[in-house]
This record gives structure tokens, sequence and C-alpha cells, in this order.
């Protein structure tokens, strides 16, 4: 039977893992890790609105959220696929 110690050591590891796997696809931790492309988007949107990273998480939210209330997801996906988002 494993340790608490050792399973932490274990999970620790396996996140550095998943970690190393991430950067070396090029993607970058923002709060989660995003794409080159998506990245490029966020730095879009940082640009033109002059958000901080907490308001655009959270803007993001609200307009995701109110898309799904009001069933415009669809329309939501639509336009990002249109526009190469």
């Amino acid at each position: 039977m494993k340790t608490k110690t050792s399973k932490a050591n274990t999970n620790a590891e396996k996140q550095r893992r998943y970690r190393d796997r991430q950067k070396a696809l090029g993607h970058k931790q923002v709060r989660g890790y995003v794409s080159p492309q998506a990245m490029s988007c966020y730095e879009e949107i940082r640009h033109k609105t002059q958000w901080t990273d907490n308001e655009v998480l959270s803007n993001a939210l609200r307009i995701t959220y109110a898309a799904y209330r009001c069933g415009q997801i669809k329309l939501l996906n639509e336009w990002l696929k249109d526009h190469n988002r």
C-alpha cells in the first residue's frame, strides 16, 4: 500500500509531465493551456478592450451563459467558425 507522501509525489509528477507536454505543444498557460491560435485571439481581445485577465474571463463566461440562456449557442459557434476563431 502506498503512503500519502508517495501518492502526493506521484500526482505532482503527473502534473509536471502534463505541464511539460503542454509547453512542448506550444501551448501557454493563461488560466489553463491554450493553443497559439487561441492565445492570439486572447491578446486581440485584451488589446481591443483594455480588459484585465480577470475581466476577459468574467465577460467571456457572461457572454457564453447569456448565449446559453437565450438558446443562441449555435449562433455563437457559427460566428466563431465564420470568423475562423
